[in-house]
């Protein structure tokens, strides 16, 4: 072989291998997040239990989606209000739409709300963020398990004439909410300490009182199939 063959073929090589490093800098990941239909938010935004009211917190929930690549559906915060100042009270299973709901692996978390509020799928294991990570729990280093939800078992508003949403989630200082625990752990073996949705009552709306009690005002956001 020639030198200057030699040297036309090192210099096609290399301009293989860069496109070929192009080419694999360019490529996206696969995005698991495309059949999703449910997640726990992967953050607060700094208010505690103050998110603006549900519209505002239905904005955290569709700015979470988005931002991996699921925006392209209608999401709900997982969330019941009061009646109050002449309006009624709302249950969170009826913002929700009607199911199936999968989490970002797209393991499925039920197949309707009766499923849902009966014999699920959700755990510690299947109760991913957007992003696909797990949420830590009861026995980690540091204990999220508590997730806003205001709620009965049964995902409706309670009768009870204490505040059990934080003022409607427009509160971020006193006042209470009802959490439950999505690693289905408590500190006894009763039917609260094992509740996704309604477990007990937060000692107060902050983000620094909700860790009090194991959480870190994290909600439940389901997409409205």
């Amino acid at each position: 072989m020639t030198r200057r063959n030699s040297m036309v073929l090192a210099a096609a090589a290399a301009a293989g291998v860069a496109l070929l490093m192009i080419g694999c800098s360019s490529t996206k990941p696969a995005t698991p997040q495309s059949k999703a239909s449910f997640f726990v938010t992967s953050s607060n935004p700094g208010k505690g239990a103050d998110f603006g009211g549900l519209a505002g917190a239905d904005r955290v929930c569709q700015s979470l989606a988005t931002a991996v690549g699921a925006g392209g559906r209608t999401w709900r915060a997982y969330l019941s209000t009061s009646a109050a100042a002449g309006a009624p009270a709302v249950n969170a299973r009826d913002r929700i739409g009607t199911g199936p709901w999968y989490n970002v692996k797209g393991e499925l978390i039920a197949a309707n709300v009766d499923e849902l509020h009966g014999a699920n799928k959700l755990t510690k294991q299947t109760a991913l963020t957007e992003k696909g990570d797990g949420v830590s729990g009861r026995g980690d280093p540091v204990n999220m398990h508590d997730i806003l939800t205001g709620s009965t078992p049964d995902g409706r508003a309670s009768s009870d004439a204490k505040d059990t949403t934080c003022g409607n989630w427009t509160k971020g200082g006193d006042g209470s909410a009802i959490v439950g625990h999505h690693d289905r752990t408590g500190l006894d073996e009763s039917a609260p300490a094992k509740s996704w949705n309604s477990s007990h009552a937060t000692q107060g709306c902050s983000l620094d009182a909700l860790k009090k009690t194991g959480g870190n005002g994290l909600l439940f956001c389901f997409a409205q199939n």
